[in-house]
């Protein structure tokens, strides 16, 4: 059985996460996504100091549409795309297989490159504002 501790953190990240999207469809799920890996993630250490300073930023995120609830957006966006990808247009559908093959292997070069560098970048403000966002 996991430790009390642990699950009232998830509980209160949760509701904490729901209030700052408003219940908006994709961005909940994504987040439930999200925080459902986090705290199945093997070997992952709890932190309770930095699961306080991530609810006080999702409460900030909830309150205000500023700098937390901008961050949040676009963490949720990003994840968003990161699972589900970019819909395909039509004129990536008419292209031939042969021009196709070569756009799909630089936008996926173009892809890891940034997705690589967002990482770090979150990862940066993570460890400067003792948060645990993923």
């Amino acid at each position: 059985m996991a430790n009390l501790e642990v699950i009232h953190a998830y509980r209160h990240l949760y509701r904490g996460l729901l209030y700052a999207v408003q219940f908006s469809k994709p961005a909940r799920y994504v987040a439930r996504h999200q925080l459902r890996a986090a705290f199945r993630e093997n070997g992952a250490v709890f932190d309770a100091k930095g699961v306080a300073r991530t609810i006080g930023f999702l409460d900030a995120a909830a309150r205000s549409r500023g700098l937390e609830h901008k961050v949040l957006k676009n963490i949720l966006m990003m994840a968003h795309f990161r699972t589900y990808g970019h819909p395909s247009s039509w004129r990536h559908v008419k292209s031939s297989n042969q021009s196709r093959k070569k756009e799909t292997e630089f936008v996926e070069h173009c892809r890891e490159t940034a997705y690589r560098h967002y990482d770090m970048t979150i990862a940066m403000l993570n460890k400067s504002m003792g948060l645990c966002l993923r």
